[in-house]
């Protein structure tokens, strides 16, 4: 490929779009400091807060659900991540401490957990928190009448909840039980070293069963019936436009909460958020939420005012296996192995990403900085072609479409494969682009070929990666399955060593690596800049972030 000439486009490029963001004023996905400053500067030490406790933010677009138990994207969970509570919190260290559960007693065999419900744990409408709560969210997740339930299986190391979802089983089954208003005693299938990190994703979240009972459709808008339980409050939501959340005066653990009002913006053109924070009409640009307009990277990260950091999450191209073309292993290879990662991150995404070649991050299998082929191997690509070729009776391959969500740098990476393929495979890739909520659905309903999707761990476990594949649907939109795939990830779910239960995922994913379902491009960095007043808040390598924290200094 010639890069250089590659390159020079998309200078011209990034220059028309960074003149554009001066004319006009300023990611969507299921994101190391840069050396100027460890610890980042929204972390100092012993700042006085400022009388202005309002913050501006960007989600991008309209959350496509903040409902917790049908949310499956990360822009929905950055609102409820602030607007719920689940038994368990994940702390700035990333890791889980109590929050409405203000004790949590396991036992010496690791399957049961018993949670002693805070007393002063109330609803934004004055209800108290119970342990019926959280078991009516949960049953409700796990009631096959349940639509639009991706995550369930998230619930599935409770004893009896796949059964229950899955295979008909009884919901009166599942290892759930009220034992009083503010004790829930929960059984598991095997023990699971993670189970306090899963307590604190929002599935797992808790909802008011008095209202939620009473009408289904209580998610959809800001009314009298949107109770929560977290440090903030839903005010006002315009759709497409903005929501705002005001801290929650009766949350149990209100004195911690420093913020007042948080708007989040939803402004799609990433030139137009980037001029509000210049303008400072924004406080906080970029990941985990948000992205940099591409033309401004270099000169950000020059003036040392981005916050680059290693991020658990895989940007990739899902590959529909319905189609007859891409259904051959010996295809997928060849498009894999035709991708040069390294070009992509050093000239488009810019922002230290690491190539993969691997599904699982190296900051959970470290031997995956290599991965399992070699990148930008263009002549054992066209080995696999070839291969492909000759087994589907081709002489060529059929012009293939190349999806993605509207977004900068999804389409400008979306553009360079396309090069990439053409010039390497003789294909002709046709781009197509929809809005978030349209794109779900395409890929959801199997209508595309080759789809841009990213996927940013809940919590640290390998397993959060391989499990995604284990089944179709979901947020596993290839249409693969593979048994053997699926008995590995049950015998690491039942062994209680954690070195061979590693070994076991690690074995997994090679089959997964060789069976190749996806294309995978490179692994995450939360990549972000924030004002200096702006304190307490952190991208954290899993998930999105927690406002509960932050504040403004003087």
């Amino acid at each position: 490929m010639n890069w250089k000439k590659w390159s020079l486009l998309l200078t011209i490029a990034f220059a028309f779009s960074l003149f554009l963001a001066a004319c006009g004023g300023g990611n969507n996905d299921a994101g190391s400091n840069n050396g100027n400053d460890e610890s980042g500067n929204n972390n100092a030490e012993n700042a006085e807060p400022s009388g202005d406790q309002s913050l501006n933010i960007n989600i991008k677009s309209e959350p496509p659900s903040l409902h917790p138990g049908t949310s499956s994207d990360t822009t929905s969970s950055a609102v409820l991540d602030q607007i719920f509570e689940g038994l368990t919190r994940i702390n700035l260290e990333g890791e889980p401490e109590e929050a409405m559960a203000e004790s949590i007693d396991v036992s010496e065999d690791g399957l049961t957990y018993t949670f002693k419900i805070r007393e002063d744990a109330e609803w934004s409408n004055g209800d108290p928190v119970t342990a019926e709560d959280f078991e009516y969210a949960w049953k409700w997740v796990l009631d096959p009448e349940s639509a639009d339930t991706d995550y369930a299986y998230q619930l599935y190391p409770i004893k009896g909840a796949e059964d229950a979802k899955e295979n008909g089983g009884s919901l009166d089954d599942v290892g759930i039980t009220v034992e009083d208003e503010k004790t829930l005693v929960v059984e598991l299938e095997q023990p699971t070293d993670y189970f306090l990190e899963l307590t604190a994703f929002h599935t797992y979240y808790p909802l008011n069963k008095d209202v939620a009972s009473k009408n289904d459709k209580w998610a959809l808008d800001v009314g009298d019936d949107y109770v929560t339980n977290g440090p903030f409050k839903l005010v006002s939501w315009e759709h497409k436009d903005r929501i705002v959340i005001e801290k929650n005066e009766d949350y149990w653990d209100a004195d911690t909460v420093q913020l007042e009002t948080v708007t989040m913006h939803m402004i799609d053109d990433e030139s137009t958020a980037l001029s509000m924070y210049e303008n400072d009409e924004l406080d906080w640009i970029g990941d985990p939420v948000d992205a940099i307009p591409l033309a401004a990277i270099q000169s950000m990260k020059d003036a040392g005012e981005l916050h680059i950091a290693d991020r658990a999450g895989l940007y990739y191209y899902a590959v529909n296996h319905e189609d007859e073309v891409l259904a051959n292993a010996n295809i997928r290879k060849a498009l894999a192995l035709s991708i040069n990662r390294q070009g992509i991150v050093d000239n488009v995404t810019q922002t230290e990403e690491k190539p993969a070649m691997a599904l699982v991050p190296p900051s959970m299998f470290e031997e995956n900085e290599e991965g399992y082929f070699a990148d930008n191997d263009i002549d054992e690509a066209k080995k696999y072609l070839e291969k492909g070729l000759d087994e589907l009776g081709l002489d060529e391959l059929p012009a293939i479409k190349l999806s993605y969500n509207t977004d900068e740098g999804h389409a400008a990476i979306a553009q360079a494969v396309q090069d990439m393929w053409n010039k390497n495979l003789d294909l002709n890739v046709e781009l197509n682009n929809e809005e978030w909520n349209v794109y779900l659905d395409s890929l959801g309903e199997g209508n595309y070929q080759i789809g841009r999707m990213g996927w940013i761990a809940d919590f640290n476990d390998a397993i959060n990666f391989l499990e995604l594949f284990e089944t179709v649907g979901g947020n596993n939109y290839t249409n693969w399955e593979n048994d053997e795939f699926k008995a590995l990830l049950e015998d690491s779910r039942a062994e209680l060593d954690s070195d061979k239960r590693q070994e076991i995922l690690k074995e997994a994913e090679e089959l997964f690596m060789e069976e190749l379902p996806i294309v995978p491009v490179y692994f995450y960095t939360n990549t972000y800049a924030a004002k200096d007043n702006v304190k307490g808040i952190e991208a954290l390598p899993v998930g999105a972030f927690n406002l509960k924290w932050g504040y403004k200094a003087e």
